[in-house]
């Protein structure tokens, strides 16, 4: 299985700190975003993966290399203007040669296991396009995104979660799409929702929405209160 990484945006929330790096090399506990995902899915047996880069782009790849360091096989998907998430996934589509693929917010921290949705990948994917990971919602994000009922995710119900940013997905999904147009991902799911073509699954771990320095610092805080913080690379 493939996966592809997503670290294209400009993190305008995240400024002044994003003024001079992409979003996703920004540090937790010593280590980038960016690198606590590309363990995780090497961990979970995913070797080739997939990032698509815009603001400051250059800058990833020149922090990464060909992911060699961990063990995986990096390709970088470069991208003029940012083609929002299913844009970027549109534009870097061939690279999943027609199989089901995980995608991941290069802005999010989470402890969360990639293995079991990999082994079960195939079966998830026989009567959907999209299988979603959800968490509790944030204080920052009370309302949620989405409900599921029945492991079928809806958009009306009364208990809701957020999206956390990673799922599982089928490339048919993305294929009628314009090619570098960008797109959001939210249209297009609720698109399929209605045909019970989403699956959902809720993950009680850890996980962080880095979306302001505020709540980078947090997060950091609470690795040094209990962590030795390393510096890597």
């Amino acid at each position: 299985m493939k996966a592809m990484i997503l670290a294209a945006g400009r993190g305008e929330r995240m400024r002044p700190l994003t003024d001079d790096r992409p979003k996703p090399l920004l540090k937790v506990n010593g280590k980038a975003l960016i690198e606590w995902h590309i363990e995780a899915l090497k961990d979970a047996g995913v070797k080739d993966i997939l990032i698509n880069t815009c603001w400051l782009g250059d800058m990833i790849p020149e922090y990464l290399g060909d992911g060699s360091y961990w063990g995986v096989n990096l390709t970088f998907s470069p991208e003029a203007k940012a083609l929002e998430t299913a844009g970027g996934i549109r534009h870097a589509l061939d690279f999943f040669e027609g199989q089901p693929f995980v995608v991941v917010n290069g802005d999010v921290w989470s402890d969360i296991d990639f293995e079991p949705m990999v082994n079960k990948a195939e079966e998830l994917m026989q009567k959907a396009q999209a299988h979603l990971v959800l968490v509790p919602n944030p204080a920052h994000h009370p309302r949620g995104d989405f409900v599921l009922e029945k492991n079928l995710v809806k958009e009306k119900g009364e208990i809701r979660w957020t999206f956390s940013g990673i799922g599982l997905y089928q490339p048919k999904l993305f294929e009628s799409l314009p090619q570098n147009q960008p797109y959001p991902l939210g249209p297009l799911l609720r698109q399929v929702m209605d045909y019970e073509q989403v699956t959902g699954e809720v993950f009680e771990g850890k996980w962080h929405d880095i979306g302001t320095p505020q709540r980078l610092q947090q997060l950091n805080d609470s690795f040094s209160k209990s962590h030795k913080v390393i510096e890597f690379k």
